[in-house]
């Protein structure tokens, strides 16, 4: 599951999931809906994203960013992301297609993850949760 929360100019992007990668894969997703309905996007091109920091939390920052990065250099947004993540390491794959800009009428531009509102955390349920602001 993925959601947005709202702060000031910018969107905050949370996911949430059984495990730590599956909460980045839906990070991932919310990052992409800040500019799309992810539900429009084709997966048809993979693209293979790897990042490593030294704790979970700079590790998101670095995924996303690593995400926003292919999204601008390729012109491309992302449905689908499968993440593996192995101590401080991720190695991920971001499914998805060109910007049709006629069919997916973006609606802001991710500029970079933040520092702000930034967790990673195992709630009392066993459900990781993956969150930060987006700068648009």
């Amino acid at each position: 599951m993925w959601r947005h929360f709202d702060h000031q100019a910018d969107i905050g992007v949370h996911g949430s999931g059984p495990g730590l990668a599956a909460a980045f894969e839906q990070a991932a997703v919310a990052l992409t809906a800040v500019v799309t309905d992810p539900a429009g996007v084709t997966a048809d091109t993979a693209v293979r994203v790897s990042c490593s920091a030294p704790d979970a939390e700079l590790l998101l920052v670095d995924w996303l960013n690593a995400v926003i990065y292919e999204m601008a250099t390729r012109n491309m947004l992302f449905r689908e992301f499968s993440v593996t993540i192995d101590g401080n390491r991720l190695q991920g794959t971001a499914r998805g297609e060109t910007v049709d800009v006629a069919r997916h009428q973006p609606a802001a531009e991710p500029k970079g993850a933040t520092f702000t509102a930034l967790r990673v955390y195992e709630d009392n349920t066993g459900t990781w949760h993956a969150q930060c602001v987006i700068d648009v």
